[in-house]
């Protein structure tokens, strides 16, 4: 069954946070401009395709998989320290996911989508082309499935993923020392920012969700340092209009290359 409650619970924590940080890189921005209305307008656009599809396609799914684990699991075993166990391997999931979405050619055609922004802010974390977001989800159901993952604690990863990724999208101007010491667990713009860099080699590393530590354990970690120059997007691409983005992944875009 549906814990209608946890669900409702992770829809205000991810509106909180995006008005949050929405509000907040437009007071304090890292670095300028968003692009302008129309861009704003594809990625909202965008955003409510994806809040169509959930109740439809990702909650189903999701649901499917946390009523038939693979063993049985009691009720309440291991509390706190399962629910952490659980938030990490579900991240480290979500980081050869996002891997895979970089290195297999049907996947990254959906992914490039994604890419295509040429600036970065809290909308840029709900811009995904749809055909991204149900694949997505049909594969997540395999380490539910295997590792026998409860339903509630998808969705606090759900909550934690999504929040996670509001901000380290987010234009906001952190202070330097406080932002180099959360990297060290989670990922911040300063990482995340150096993955949509115009450039081949960066965007093909920095694959962490939530917690930092996978790229560093997996070798995926660009040295490149993050300015408020740097240029974002794919390299010799330019962004497209709402249209061309949900025909992107059904074109026939760099054949046979390995870059987004």
């Amino acid at each position: 069954m549906i814990d209608e409650a946890i669900v409702a619970d992770k829809t205000l924590i991810g509106a909180g946070v995006f008005a949050s940080l929405f509000i907040l890189e437009r007071l304090r921005a890292a670095a300028p401009g968003h692009g302008g209305f129309s861009r704003l307008a594809r990625n909202g656009a965008l955003w409510l395709a994806l809040v169509a599809i959930s109740p439809v396609i990702v909650l189903p799914l999701t649901l499917f998989a946390a009523d038939h684990p693979l063993w049985p699991r009691s009720p309440g075993a291991g509390g706190a320290l399962l629910l952490a166990m659980d938030l990490a391997l579900l991240d480290l999931w979500s980081y050869w996911l996002h891997r895979a979405y970089h290195e297999i050619g049907v996947m990254r055609r959906f992914h490039r989508v994604h890419h295509l922004d040429e600036h970065l802010d809290t909308t840029s974390a709900v811009r995904f082309h749809p055909g991204e977001v149900a694949l997505s989800a049909l594969l997540r159901m395999a380490p539910i499935i295997l590792l026998a993952v409860p339903f509630n604690h998808v969705v606090i990863f759900e909550a934690l993923l999504l929040a996670g990724s509001l901000f380290h999208h987010s234009n906001v101007r952190l202070p330097a020392a406080f932002e180099m010491a959360v990297s060290k667990v989670f990922v911040t713009p300063s990482i995340h920012w150096v993955h949509h860099h115009a450039d081949a080699k960066d965007t093909n590393s920095n694959y962490s969700a939530v917690f930092s530590v996978w790229d560093r354990l997996f070798g995926t970690r660009s040295r490149t340092i993050r300015t408020p120059e740097m240029k974002i997007g794919l390299e010799g691409v330019a962004d497209e209009s709402l249209p061309g983005l949900l025909l992107a992944p059904f074109r026939n875009l760099n054949r046979g290359s390995r870059k987004l």
